[in-house]
């Protein structure tokens, strides 16, 4: 493998430009992803009137495509000759249209006169041109890119706590804005959605989703410049035997997927913990209020304390601080609400923490697999980590349903039993606080990248780098 780094003297050094960029181009992608994550199901069930099942089928479907074409998008990242605004960035200007279009289409609120048939055939022709061709092209590359703006740990770990920072940010305005538009009160007090006020917020998102690419695309400079000789180049197969080799990438997958287990289910209960336990819906404005204000109160201290004491021992003891807080609520099985968002919060720091930090531990990943193998696969060791996120938040996110149904949960009830209601504040709490306590323990004795060893891989590839100059 040939390349260098560029010289200081050629680019501007890595700073808060890159930072904020690096911000907004999650913001780009959250003004899709997230609205979709949040309202797509209703706009396909409320407006469209298609079966649950039958999306639920889609997006499962959806997610076996993906299989092939994250790693594809990957592939083609690491093997294509690089433009000469980069290997990542160039996707960014490529892609940052199509995808927003493509978001665009998926919302047409006219496809409700439409026969069912053709209805399912629009729905699965925009879900996968969306989801599956244009996020994945923008997506992909916006992720493997954090690995070459800078080689320093440090620098990487501001890009991964601005990337959190920015979607914890485009949640929270979304999930206020999207609300206010999509639905209304109708003559009999009921809540209803607008249909075409759906398609009306999917154009205004997908205009702001480009603003936010260019953005992240003028801001953010690519320093680490590596191109892959052609007869260095390996096969799939060969890249997927040393990547599935890769202890550093495993153990991650590992933790990230009991982090997603945690976080989505945590979130899919608290509705029915507020309604059936506390008996007070009115607090779930409030508890999402200081939970989002927890995980950004942990912004500060994630780049400060992953810097000084390295990413795997900050994250470690922040993830063990979520699994106390939420081990602690079961056992004292609280009764009041303010005690209960008080803990909660506290256990929602620890997870934010660790939650800004995540994609520096892929770059960190990243440079573990090139030490080993002397091949750098930024694009596909992304698209499989990425991919393993997908299926993780498909998986979640139906478990809520298979949970309730498994305590005895009577959905048309007007009130649950007291024996039900303890089981929901039973799973609310204990199934988060062992998932996260099993993130601590895979991150504190199967993943293997310390401080040190960050360190001993960042200097090997610059003496690698220096040498082949």
């Amino acid at each position: 493998m040939s390349g260098n780094n560029q010289k200081n003297n050629q680019v501007r050094p890595f700073g808060l430009k890159d930072k904020l960029g690096y911000m907004f181009g999650d913001f780009g992608n959250d003004f899709s992803f997230i609205f979709a994550s949040s309202y797509l199901m209703v706009f396909y069930t409320k407006v469209l009137g298609v079966s649950g099942a039958i999306v639920g089928t889609l997006f499962l479907a959806a997610r076996f495509v993906d299989a092939f074409t994250d790693v594809g998008m990957g592939r083609i990242c690491d093997t294509m000759k690089p433009a000469k605004d980069g290997r990542f960035r160039s996707w960014i200007r490529r892609m940052a249209v199509p995808v927003a279009i493509a978001s665009m289409l998926m919302y047409m609120y006219f496809v409700k006169d439409w026969s069912y048939t053709a209805k399912i055939i629009y729905m699965s022709v925009t879900y996968l041109l969306w989801g599956s061709i244009c996020y994945t092209g923008i997506n992909i590359p916006y992720g493997s890119m954090a690995s070459v703006v800078s080689a320093d740990a440090g620098d990487r770990s501001a890009l991964s706590t601005f990337r959190s920072m920015g979607s914890t940010l485009a949640s929270l305005a979304i999930n206020v804005i999207a609300p206010l538009i999509i639905y209304t009160t109708d003559e009999a007090g009921n809540q209803v959605v607008v249909p075409e006020n759906f398609t009306i917020i999917a154009v205004v998102f997908g205009i702001l989703a480009i603003v936010c690419y260019t953005i992240c695309y003028k801001f953010v400079i690519e320093r680490v410049q590596v191109t892959p000789k052609k007869e260095e180049q390996v096969s799939l197969l060969q890249s997927f035997k040393g990547i599935f080799k890769n202890r550093a990438l495993l153990s991650l997958i590992g933790a990230a997927l009991m982090l997603l287990l945690a976080m989505i289910l945590s979130q899919s209960m608290n509705t029915y913990l507020f309604m059936d336990y506390f008996k007070n819906t009115k607090l779930l404005a409030v508890t999402s209020f200081f939970s989002v204000g927890a995980m950004l109160a942990a912004a500060p201290f994630a780049s400060i304390l992953s810097k000084k004491f390295g990413k795997k021992e900050s994250g470690s003891v922040s993830i063990l601080i979520a699994a106390a807080a939420y081990m602690l609520m079961f056992f004292l099985k609280i009764e009041s609400p303010v005690v209960f968002i008080v803990l909660m919060m506290v256990g929602y720091f620890g997870m934010g923490f660790f939650n800004m930090i995540i994609w520096a531990f892929v770059t960190d990943v990243i440079d573990y697999q090139e030490v080993r193998t002397y091949k750098r696969e930024d694009g596909t060791v992304y698209a499989i980590y990425s991919f393993s996120r997908k299926v993780g938040q498909a998986l979640a996110g139906g478990l809520g349903g298979f949970v309730l149904t498994a305590i005895g949960y009577a959905s048309g009830a007007a009130s649950q039993t007291a024996e039900v209601s303890n089981k929901v504040y039973s799973v609310a709490t204990l199934a988060p606080g062992l998932c996260y306590l099993g993130v601590f323990l895979v991150m504190t004795f199967a993943y293997p990248l310390t401080k040190a060893k960050v360190q001993e891989n960042s200097a090997e590839l610059i003496r690698r780098r220096g040498a082949q100059k």
